[in-house]
């Protein structure tokens, strides 16, 4: 299964990007998480983080549709903390930094994740942490 958590990159630098997720509750995975309550779920939120930082580090176009030589996975997450829930109808907005570039071509990002309400009101930070990103292995 795939879940697209990047709606849009509302800024892109060379080291740095902010993308937004609009959170709706046609998102299957909330219909279980949880009954009654739907919320985003934490693994959800590090994958936007990693989707986000994907964009920025990927060979391509300025939307980060990236080439297939170079491509970036997960490598490790450290010093993760979670804040508020993301509910239906709120908006997240993830803002990834690029901390280091490593010779063996993993890079050391910080990210962060903001909620912004129904009304456009700033009800704080869902999810925060070091992350690494490294090239896919050739087969």
């Amino acid at each position: 299964m795939h879940f697209d958590l990047v709606d849009a990159v509302v800024e892109r630098g060379t080291d740095a990007i902010v993308t937004m997720k609009s959170v709706t509750n046609a998102e299957e995975y909330l219909q279980d998480h949880f009954p009654g309550f739907p919320v985003l779920p934490g693994v959800f939120m590090i994958e936007a983080m990693v989707q986000a930082a994907r964009r920025l580090l990927e060979c391509g176009d300025a939307d980060g549709n990236g080439g297939s030589d170079c491509r970036y996975v997960l490598g490790s997450v450290r010093a993760l903390k979670y804040g508020t829930f993301v509910r239906p109808g709120e908006t997240m907005r993830i803002a990834i930094e690029v901390r280091q570039r490593h010779d063996d071509g993993r890079v050391e990002c910080m990210g962060r994740g903001e909620v912004t309400g129904v009304a456009g009101d700033a009800l704080g930070t869902c999810v925060s942490g070091r992350f690494t990103m490294r090239p896919v292995r050739p087969s």
